[in-house]
């Protein structure tokens, strides 16, 4: 029997990854935390994740998006944390409105 509470489905991070142009493939090979496709594909597809494990994925996604942008828009940045990227994370704000999307590729 599955648990229906444990899957939130797709999740905000899967949207953020597709308008910064990232795949999973890339994602793994450029971040410095090890992480795996299990894991990304899970946190895009809305498994339930411990704090650590999203955490850890806000630094990556921090991570790979600030060594794609040029240095000059670099300060211009705002960093994302795990209520950002997670539907389910204490305190998520769903009318929370992207700073970077200025930043993003077109």
């Amino acid at each position: 029997m599955q648990d229906a509470t444990r899957d939130h489905g797709l999740q905000p991070l899967d949207t953020l990854m597709t308008r910064w142009g990232l795949t999973n493939h890339q994602w793994v090979e450029e971040s410095a935390a090890q992480l795996t496709h299990k894991q990304v594909q899970r946190a895009r597809k809305g498994r339930q994740l411990t704090l650590h494990l999203m955490q850890k994925l806000a630094r990556t996604l921090n991570e790979v998006i600030m060594a794609r942008l040029p240095r000059e828009e670099r300060v211009n940045f705002a960093p994302y944390t795990h209520k950002h990227l997670f539907n389910y994370a204490k305190d998520h704000d769903a009318s929370w409105s992207d700073p970077n999307q200025p930043l993003m590729p077109r």
